[in-house]
C-alpha cells in the first residue's frame, strides 16, 4: 500500500485510512420519473423489495441492489455542483459501498481522497435514515460509502 506525501500535519497517513472495500452493493438509477420506471421494472418481473413505494424503489439482484430514486434529490447528494444533468456533467447513476459501521463511512471516504478521489459531499446524516458521503472518481464517476443500519451483509 502506497503512503501519501500531501497531507497536512495532524492529518492520518494512508496506512492508517479505511481502503474503500472492493464491491458494489447498491446501484443508484437518477429517474426523472420514478413510478414510471418502477412499473416498467415490475412489467418486466421484477419483484420488488419490501418498503419500496413511488419515492424509492429498490430490487434485489443477487448479491447487489438496483435502486430507483429521483434524480433531482439524487443530484442534490451525488452531484449538487451540477445544476442540470448534461451531456458533459455527471450522468444521473452512483454506485454504492456499504460498510458495516459508521466509522468505516469517514475512514473509506477520507482513504479515497487520499488517493486522489475528488470529495463531492462530505459523509453526513441521509433523509433514508442512513449515513454515506460521495466522492468522484478522477473521471466523475460518482461512489457513495454508506453504513445502513438495516443492512447487515455485504456480499
Amino acid at each position: 500500500m502506497r503512503t501519501c506525501t500531501s497531507l497536512q500535519v495532524g492529518e492520518p497517513t494512508h496506512d492508517a485510512l479505511m481502503s474503500v472495500p472492493q464491491r458494489i452493493t447498491v446501484v443508484t438509477l437518477g429517474s426523472r420519473s420514478v413510478p414510471a420506471l418502477r412499473a416498467f421494472y415490475r412489467a418486466v418481473g421484477w419483484d420488488e423489495n419490501d418498503g419500496s413505494d413511488d419515492n424509492y424503489v429498490s430490487f434485489t439482484m443477487g448479491s447487489l441492489r438496483l435502486a430507483l430514486y429521483p434524480l433531482d434529490l439524487l443530484g442534490r447528494e451525488a452531484a449538487p455542483e451540477d445544476a442540470t444533468v448534461a451531456a458533459d456533467a455527471w450522468n444521473g447513476v452512483t454506485l454504492r459501498v456499504n460498510v458495516a459501521t459508521r466509522d468505516e463511512v469517514d475512514s473509506a471516504f477520507a482513504g479515497a481522497v487520499a488517493s486522489g478521489a475528488r470529495a463531492v459531499e462530505p459523509p453526513g446524516e441521509r433523509s433514508w435514515g442512513g449515513y454515506s458521503g460521495y466522492f468522484a472518481d478522477p473521471e466523475g464517476h460518482r461512489w457513495e460509502i454508506a453504513w445502513a443500519p438495516w443492512l447487515t451483509t455485504f456480499a
